[in-house]
């Protein structure tokens, strides 16, 4: 009994330690700021110390004579901002009678008590000014980091759409939304996730068409992050998403605000990541990853021809060469007898059997892809097309693969190319590697065996809650007038029942209280 004792105490001693190390850290005091000058210039000094790029610019205060200090980090401000709009002001000129008002010409001017905001503001690009003998700062609006122009998604092009993409502000993604959408109906809800470094996620949705519910379920998992930092949309999407373990992708990431904004206007949610240049979609179904910003740009008998050539592509990417295994070693009586003799023929100087045969021309095809995406432009685009033909003829001459082996290989490449979305499209030349295992194995049987864990898997997983099969499982007949074909749009006068949303006419709003009833 004490041998069990003991054991049990030791034990529970090591949980109490575990249950220790997970803890938070426990916050630091609130420092406020000292109305002495030279006291909070050392406290600066404290916090950024070893930072050259904290710039600390002492003067007089016209407006009261005192001395003060404006602090900021290049790099993060508008120089000309500060030159022009602060200091020239506060240096030279009064233009109020009031003591406690700044004469600055910025959008906004904030009061900081404590040093912990200081700190913050200073981070994001703020500039904080001390004035001797006041016990709070001023928080000043002059950002100016760097960032790139507006230019087109190099992922997502479009033919007929607008030709502009996001960018890295978060400020300037919403503000491309905006453009689309100018209505008040556009609500933002921003949340700051990251321990070490809080990076701002906004989260767009119309109010009168969203489900609240859903979107109460998307905060509580952004809010509940325990993470130090989030750098861009993928590592948020993957930390919020229901199965993190599943190879489809459940949520939408697009570069594209004319996107973004049609998501919108079906009742779903965008999640914007400031300093990245793409948007979070959700909740989505399978159906969403096979539809085009073009599909609504073009008339409808073409829409329809290339969706239905997506669905057709998806199937040819992850089971040609699956089926070309199957074929050759198990299942001879679905070839016909010509082909199946100049098989024969062409496989004869093939020393591997069909599998390994297909996987060292599959395996290779992807690395040509990768190195394509990894090198400059212009000789990534040769070294892909070059590669390819010269590997592939090599290949046939030396006798590893057969002719058609490349043509089965080449045509599965060109079908996921086809496909619109990025996620989407990379899962699928995954799905393929495990079907061609079981093609070896079990033939056309295995293949069916796969395809059924596949659709029985998709059936079973959800974005946000939501059925991620549907309107296909469960069966919402009135939605596939815009999921395998695309309906004129005069047809598709309410909005996808999938979407669960408050408004379900597209069209004939009805206006709030207060408009105009004429």
């Amino acid at each position: 009994m004490e041998l069990i004792r003991r054991l049990f105490k030791a034990a529970h001693r090591m949980v109490e330690e575990n249950s220790n190390d997970q803890q938070e850290p426990p916050s630091s005091e609130i420092v406020e700021i000292s109305v002495k000058l030279s006291e909070n210039i050392d406290q600066l000094a404290t916090i950024f110390s070893d930072t050259p790029d904290l710039i600390v610019r002492t003067f007089t205060y016209k407006q009261s004579g005192v001395p003060a200090a404006l602090a900021y980090l290049d790099g993060l401000v508008d120089k000309n901002s500060i030159n022009n709009n602060v200091l020239h002001e506060l240096m030279f000129h009064t233009t109020t009678d009031d003591r406690d008002e700044l004469p600055v010409a910025l959008g906004e001017i904030k009061s900081l008590l404590t040093w912990e905001t200081v700190e913050n503001s200073i981070l994001r690009g703020y500039s904080i000014l001390f004035i001797d003998g006041q016990a709070h700062a001023f928080s000043l609006e002059t950002q100016g980091w760097p960032q790139r122009a507006i230019e087109d998604s190099q992922i997502e092009a479009s033919l007929k759409g607008a030709h502009q993409g996001f960018v890295e502000t978060g400020s300037q993604n919403i503000a491309l939304i905006r453009r689309y959408i100018p209505s008040r109906e556009l609500k933002i809800k921003e949340l700051y996730v990251g321990n070490r470094t809080k990076s701002k996620v906004s989260i767009l949705y119309l109010e009168d068409i969203a489900l609240p519910d859903i979107r109460i379920e998307l905060e509580r998992r952004i809010s509940s992050l325990q993470i130090d930092c989030i750098l861009n949309t993928g590592e948020l999407a993957e930390l919020i998403e229901d199965n993190p373990f599943s190879l489809f992708p459940q949520m939408i990431t697009t570069e594209r605000p004319d996107t973004a904004a049609s998501q919108l206007l079906q009742g779903r949610f965008c999640v914007i990541v400031d300093r990245s240049s793409s948007v979070l979609i959700a909740p989505v179904g399978l159906a969403a990853f096979f539809q085009g910003i073009d599909d609504y740009s073009t008339r409808w008998p073409v829409a329809t021809f290339f969706r239905l050539l997506r669905f057709f592509a998806c199937i040819i990417a992850a089971f040609l060469p699956a089926f070309y295994i199957a074929c050759v070693s198990y299942n001879h009586e679905l070839i016909p007898l010509d082909l199946i003799l100049s098989i024969g023929e062409f496989r004869s100087a093939v020393p591997f059997p069909p599998f390994i045969e297909a996987l060292i021309m599959e395996i290779m095809l992807e690395m040509l892809r990768e190195a394509g995406v990894r090198l400059p432009a212009p000789v990534g685009q040769t070294v892909g097309i070059v590669g390819g033909i010269v590997i592939g003829q090599a290949a046939v001459q030396a006798g590893i693969v057969s002719n058609l082996m490349v043509v089965v290989v080449a045509s599965t490449a060109v079908a996921s190319f086809i496909l619109p979305n990025y996620d989407m499209a990379a899962s699928v030349r995954l799905i393929r590697f495990p079907m061609m295992t079981i093609a070896s194995l079990y033939g056309i049987i295995g293949i069916i065996a796969g395809a059924m864990v596949i659709l029985a898997h998709l059936i079973s997983l959800k974005s946000l809650g939501e059925p991620y099969s549907t309107p296909i499982a469960p069966v919402r007949m009135a939605d596939w007038k815009d999921v395998f074909i695309r309906l004129p749009l005069k047809k598709m006068v309410h909005r996808p029942k999938s979407v669960r949303t408050l408004q379900k006419r597209r069209y004939g709003m009805m206006k709030k209280e207060g408009d105009d009833s004429s």
